[in-house]
């Protein structure tokens, strides 16, 4: 077996052609003689008939038919000729011929055999389904006698050379095909297979740390899908790649940061520069917090994305939960001068959640919306019916995000100002974790905003 997909596919262009070919040449040989062997077996009995009623017409009787007829019609070349020249007491003479012949016998009116031709004997009576079968022989309308096959028909020199010019005709038709499928799967295999090898190249390439690559699309067939799928795939692990890249140096920076604020007072307290106050040793605290939530959110954004994070699920209703949440907020937004508002009805149907994961959600969203509020607006948690469950909401009439920023603010670390969530203002990883959650429970989660507009951040939860 080949082990090239171009190989197979000639060898089964090939082998398909050929089987074709072949058994199209059989069967079409099979008929050709058939059919010849008939036209010549219906020329032969039209010529004995013709013969036999000429000799009738002459002589008014069958007597002496032996000498005046012949079982074997032959035709010179294969097709019958008859002298011309009037038959004097006798019958028809016949030209001699190199054709094939075809043995025929004789009977009168009462269904005797009167001229007999092997393995037929005269003097045979025949059945009536003879008679039936047998070629008519008449005379002014009236039937004198029957003609039936005595032998198969037997072709000569000439039909035999006929018919082998027609099987080298075959032949050659066979080899040309033959010829022209395997140029047709030369071309058809390099065709079908050169987005193949143009993949394959692309792979080992990728595979040796170059994942920009990309394959031209030819084709809107299953190959060209392929290549547009391979293409996406490409693009997504490049992507990828940055982002992992983007993310280890933005942990790096938000690392470096704290540890350079604790590594800096530590120094000067040890060297005897600064002294240990309680004031520079609540800074250094700060620090250390902010570092254990940097720490605490990657794990819980592993946990995440992994399909790690454990749900303890419970059935809950948007209102309770909303105004709950606005309750636990509104001294923060009392601070800021910023009203938190509750919008949900009660008749709303029950979803299931975790309440804890849930509440992280919304601590990440409300505190997020607080933050890029002014002073005198406000934050509304509302919730409405949806297609599928429950939609929830948290609005802030806030700057907005800009058109730059929005597609990217449930990106890990990104630095727009929008995309930082509260608790993990400092990490930038809130919204990724919020995100994360939401889709754990089976959810989704989008932003919506304008600049000037303010922001809402929607969270659409299945009942």
């Amino acid at each position: 077996m080949p082990r090239t997909i171009s190989a197979r596919l000639i060898l089964a262009f090939l082998a398909v052609s050929i089987l074709g070919v072949a058994l199209a040449a059989a069967i079409t040989y099979w008929l050709t003689e058939r059919e010849f062997i008939q036209l010549f077996y219906d020329q032969s009995r039209t010529r004995y008939v013709n013969e036999a009623e000429q000799y009738y017409a002459v002589v008014g009787s069958w007597q002496g038919i032996e000498a005046g007829l012949r079982p074997f019609p032959n035709a010179r070349e294969g097709i019958p000729q008859r002298d011309e020249r009037e038959p004097q007491g006798g019958g028809p003479v016949r030209g001699g011929g190199r054709g094939g012949q075809s043995a025929f016998a004789l009977a009168d009116q009462a269904g005797r055999i009167i001229l007999g031709a092997p393995p037929v004997v005269t003097g045979t009576q025949l059945t009536a389904a003879q008679l039936a079968a047998g070629s008519a022989v008449e005379y002014n309308g009236e039937r004198v006698g029957t003609v039936i096959a005595a032998s198969p028909p037997q072709l000569g020199p000439l039909e035999n050379s006929f018919l082998d010019r027609t099987n080298r005709a075959f032949l050659y038709a066979a080899l040309g095909s033959a010829a022209l499928a395997l140029l047709l799967g030369v071309v058809l295999a390099r065709t079908l297979t050169q987005p193949l090898r143009a993949l394959t190249v692309a792979i080992r390439r990728m595979a040796a740390g170059d994942l920009k690559q990309t394959v031209r699309v030819r084709t809107n067939d299953e190959l060209g899908e392929l290549a547009a799928a391979f293409n996406h795939m490409s693009a997504d692990l490049d992507a990828l790649t940055q982002s992992r890249r983007q993310m280890t140096a933005d942990i790096a920076h938000d690392l470096r940061t704290p540890l350079t604020v604790i590594g800096g007072y530590v120094e000067s307290m040890r060297d005897g520069v600064l002294k240990p106050t309680p004031e520079r040793l609540t800074t250094v605290g700060r620090e250390v917090q902010l570092l254990q939530r940097l720490v605490t959110d990657l794990g819980t954004l592993a946990q995440a994305e992994g399909g790690q994070m454990r749900l303890n699920r419970a059935p809950l209703a948007a209102d309770a939960l909303l105004s709950m949440l606005a309750k636990s907020y509104q001294p923060l937004g009392d601070a800021r001068n910023v009203r938190v508002l509750v919008d949900a009805p009660a008749d709303l149907p029950h979803f299931s959640a975790d309440p804890d994961r849930l509440a992280q959600v919304f601590g990440n969203l409300v505190t997020n919306a607080l933050r890029h509020t002014p002073p005198g607006g406000s934050v509304t948690l509302s919730a409405r019916r949806a297609a599928n469950g429950v939609a929830l909401m948290v609005t802030d009439t806030g700057e907005g995000i800009s058109p730059q920023d929005l597609p990217h603010v449930f990106d890990r670390f990104y630095r727009g100002d929008k995309a930082r969530s509260a608790d993990g203002a400092e990490s930038g990883l809130g919204l990724a974790i919020a995100k994360s959650i939401v889709e754990a429970h089976g959810g989704t989660i989008k932003a919506e905003s304008a600049p000037g507009q303010g922001t809402t951040m929607r969270i659409d939860l299945t009942a």
